[in-house]
């Protein structure tokens, strides 16, 4: 197979360099964190990070069919010396793909001629949405619905088969690497010092060995109880990247066939594994909110119309931790113009949530810190050039955890199903619903004694100074496309403005009703299950203005950054240490 670079020398020398392409260091090879473990602990992690790179070979074949083979290419080009090639490479492990996209929301395509799919490579390369909603529709009416529930499953990997469609489990299209990862899984519960995580290993190997979606339920339900142990580790499922499946309901005939035959469709989960030790002191400042939880869930919109995963008065089915982090690998690390910073899993659609499981809080320390002198400087630019100088004072960057964990734990809150119904707007709904009830309840959180007045302000600024982007997002960027809505709401609703100047000023006054208010019409929205009102509410507030671009005009001359790449020290000593 031939393949030709899309980017130019220049292009590639620009995007690679230190300027542009931003390194974000996980956990140091001369770490404390590291230095404190047992060695059974040690030598569990060796195994847990080798499991780790199996991932990246999962998520790039679900991304796009030509991910690997392009790989090869590029590695057999530098063999001969092809600087170009080098460079690609670069951005290529960056982003774990051909196609990403950066911070500017431009797609960076490093072969020529690709193409974005919104089937990735979960669907067949040259099957179009009509095709597929016209070969569903013919399937239904012919009796094959066990067939098609396999299609619009969330695991399993779509093929043609004749002039139909056939569904994989990922178990059997993804055999070697699971495989792999399982043996590696019961060789680190051997030596792992922790009775509580060793289990969740060994049902998480046998989970990823078998097609039985009760075998993952089983392993879910088991890490999500997960909360003293001295390692972490993930192996997430989320659906942002599958924009196809959630299609199918746009499509009214194929919609009410579905609903005749209790078919819901499911978009499809691409795979990531993540590493670390838990931080105990991290985890401890984290753990204070959880007391709030039955509070934050009684504060909640309309909360008599519906069930969610915490009751308003108890909870035993959260958990959270603070977590160095070693690695990140398949869709947990691929950089595409941001990386994840937590994480609340499982998602609703997961099995585990309906046998008893509880869902868990993981926050990311190093992809969220930084601290060094250059961080802070870019920090303080971008302060002095878009936000009021009086209001530099409640901006603290740790407000902003904060916000995160509120962020983490409203996926808990509000409705607990139904939702899928929205289609390919799901996603933004929900991360605009967890970061609209972060702020929504910090008045009760603040008369809890959660915060004082002075960090709840400080919430309230940071959040609001941050609610600007250098471009507007595609609408398959869920988090930037939700960021984009709720800079256009509050700016509506007088809670922020923007000067002639591209100054922010934030009335903390109004913040927290605002958020209120738009939290309700989220809600009633996820309530409605009702496709064409979510796409209504998208359209309503998904307005780039000329306030919004008043701002990213500065952002992008103080900011030149691009896109970033972790870099995984200890995990790679480690794998270097096991090769010796």
């Amino acid at each position: 197979m031939k393949f030709e670079l899309n980017l130019t020398m220049e292009e590639l020398e620009k995007r690679t360099h230190k300027d542009y392409l931003i390194r974000k260091p996980m956990l140091e090879k001369d770490s404390q964190e590291y230095k404190n473990l047992s060695q059974g602990d040690k030598e569990a992690l060796k195994h847990l990070v080798k499991a780790s790179n199996y991932a990246n070979l999962i998520y790039m074949k679900q991304d796009n069919e030509l991910n690997l083979p392009f790989m090869e290419f590029l590695q057999s080009e530098i063999k001969k010396g092809n600087k170009a090639a080098e460079l690609t490479k670069t951005l290529f492990d960056a982003q774990l793909g051909i196609i990403g996209i950066d911070s500017e929301s431009k797609s960076v395509i490093l072969l020529k001629n690709a193409k974005e799919l919104d089937g990735k490579a979960f669907y067949p390369s040259d099957l179009t949405k009509e095709e597929l909603h016209n070969i569903l529709k013919n399937m239904i009416k012919t009796g094959k619905i066990e067939e098609v529930k396999n299609i619009l499953n969330q695991r399993t990997i779509v093929k043609r088969n004749a002039d139909e469609l056939i569904g994989i489990d990922y178990t059997e299209e993804f055999k070697e690497e699971f495989s792999a990862i399982a043996n590696e899984l019961e060789l680190a519960a051997k030596t792992s010092t922790n009775k509580d995580f060793n289990e969740y290993l060994i049902l998480q190997a046998e989970a990823l060995r078998k097609n039985d979606p009760m075998l993952d339920a089983k392993a879910d339900k088991k890490w999500a109880s997960l909360q003293n142990t001295p390692l972490e580790f993930t192996i997430s499922r989320e659906q942002y990247a599958d924009l196809l499946t959630g299609s199918v309901i746009e499509d009214e005939e194929l919609k009410t066939l579905l609903e005749e035959n209790n078919i819901t469709p499911i978009s499809k989960d691409s795979i990531g594994i993540r590493v670390g030790i838990v931080n105990a002191k991290g985890t401890q400042d984290i753990l204070k909110i959880k007391k709030f939880l039955p509070v934050m869930a009684e504060n909640m919109p309309l909360k008599e119309k519906y069930e969610q995963n915490i009751s308003s008065d108890e909870d035993n089915l959260q958990t959270m931790i603070d977590a160095d982090i070693v690695t990140l690998r398949g869709d947990e690390g691929s950089y595409r113009g941001g990386i994840t910073i937590a994480q609340n899993l499982p998602n609703n659609d997961k099995l585990s949530l309906t046998i008893g499981g509880g869902r868990r809080n993981v926050y990311h320390r190093q992809v969220r810190t930084n601290k060094s002198p250059e961080a802070k400087e870019r920090r303080q630019k971008r302060l002095n050039a878009t936000l009021n100088k009086e209001l530099h004072k409640l901006y603290n960057p740790e407000a902003d955890h904060w916000f995160t964990i509120g962020h983490e734990n409203v996926h808990s809150l509000g409705p607990k199903s139904g939702t899928e119904a929205l289609g390919k707007y799901k996603n933004i709904i929900e991360e605009n619903k967890a970061d609209m009830g972060s702020l929504a309840l910090l008045d009760c959180l603040t008369k809890e004694g959660a915060y004082t007045e002075e960090e709840k302000n400080q919430i309230l600024v940071t959040f609001g100074a941050n609610c600007f982007l250098k471009a507007k997002p595609e609408l398959s960027q869920a988090h930037r496309v939700r960021t984009v809505m709720q800079a256009y709401f509050f700016i509506k609703e007088g809670a922020i403005t923007v000067n002639s100047d591209g100054i922010i000023d934030i009335n903390t006054e109004k913040m927290i009703p605002t958020a209120r208010k738009m939290l309700t019409e989220i809600i009633e929205v996820q309530l409605s299950q009702d496709f064409n009102r979510g796409e209504k509410f998208i359209n309503d507030y998904f307005i780039w203005t000329e306030d919004m671009d008043k701002v990213s005009k500065k952002l992008k001359e103080i900011d030149k950054s691009l896109n970033g790449m972790i870099t995984t020290p200890l995990a790679d000593f480690i794998i270097e240490d096991r090769n010796d």
